[in-house]
């Protein structure tokens, strides 16, 4: 399986997945002008992965700023992972956010409440 990989732009984030180490992130803004098409090939990819899955999965979320749109894209990306959990796979979420960003921590926190994943909050170094 090949890797995924998406570079950012003002607009959208970096999506990096890679197959073989199972480690994955997303960083920067999300705000693409549609959400559902921008994530689709991300949805598509997952749902391959999912299909043989590394023994641990890694998904770091970096993020500085995403819309409502990107959130409810960012679920279906989690309830994906949800999936490899619930069949007896290691999976690991870390929320990255700077130290005065309320918004990105409270939108981590909110996602750690409804999401069945173990979901670490981090802030981020300078």
């Amino acid at each position: 399986m090949k890797d995924f990989l998406k570079k950012d732009t003002p607009k959208t984030p970096l999506i990096q997945m890679e197959y073989e180490s199972g480690y994955f992130l997303i960083s920067g803004r999300s705000i693409p002008e549609n959400s559902i098409e921008f994530y689709r090939p991300l949805f598509e990819w997952l749902d391959e992965y999912n299909t043989r899955p590394q023994t641990k999965t890694q998904f770091d979320v970096r993020l500085e700023y995403f819309n409502t749109s990107s959130s409810k894209c960012l679920v279906e990306v989690f309830r994906k992972l949800e999936f490899l959990k619930a069949s007896g796979h290691d999976v690991e979420v870390n929320w990255y956010y700077e130290e005065d960003d309320e918004d990105m921590q409270e939108s981590g926190e909110d996602f750690k409440e409804v999401i069945k994943l173990p979901i670490h909050m981090h802030i981020l170094e300078e």
